[in-house]
């Protein structure tokens, strides 16, 4: 399925992609959104263009300070096993307050969805061959986690103290 667009889902919801991906040394399109490797960003800087990060990007606190002002940032995933992007979506969240929309995309499969989304990432880019039905459902793949992540700040047997005894503070 090479001809078929590749499906966005953003905040749960399939939604058109009004980005374009470019590449090392594309020609960027007039009036368009892009998303372009870092280094094309930083030199860029426009409010129509948004960061690509590699997945061995280092988050220093001089990158960080430009990529806050990002209306999005994209994290590569070159191959579904390369776990680093999972890494610079939490840091980019939890460390350095990031608000913006953070997008998976590379070798983007469903599974990874639900665990994604608990990193932070909150936008995904699907490979050809995923199903946007399929992705909605996985976004969704279980109802509690044992770990705190993006979306849960506590750990699940902390989350059960306190069900079960309201008036007691657990620390």
């Amino acid at each position: 399925m090479p001809d078929q667009q590749r499906c966005l889902i953003v905040d749960g919801a399939v939604v058109p992609d009004e980005w374009r991906l470019l590449g090392e040394a594309s020609e960027r399109p007039a009036d368009e959104p892009v998303i372009m490797p870092l280094a094309d960003w930083q030199a860029a800087r426009e409010a129509t263009t948004a960061p690509l990060l590699a997945s061995d990007t280092v988050l220093t606190p001089e990158l960080v300070a430009e990529l806050v002002e990002a209306p999005l940032i994209a994290i590569d995933f070159p191959k579904f096993t390369d776990g680093r992007g999972y890494s610079l979506a939490r840091l980019l969240r939890e460390r350095h307050g990031y608000h913006g929309q953070i997008r998976a995309v590379g070798d983007v499969l469903i599974d990874q969805l639900f665990y994604m989304s608990r990193c932070g990432f909150n936008a995904f880019s699907l490979r050809e061959d995923q199903l946007a039905d399929d992705a909605l459902k996985a976004l969704n793949t279980f109802s509690r986690s044992y770990q705190p992540g993006t979306d849960t700040r506590e750990p699940l047997f902390r989350r059960r103290l306190r069900e079960r005894n309201p008036q007691r503070s657990v620390a």
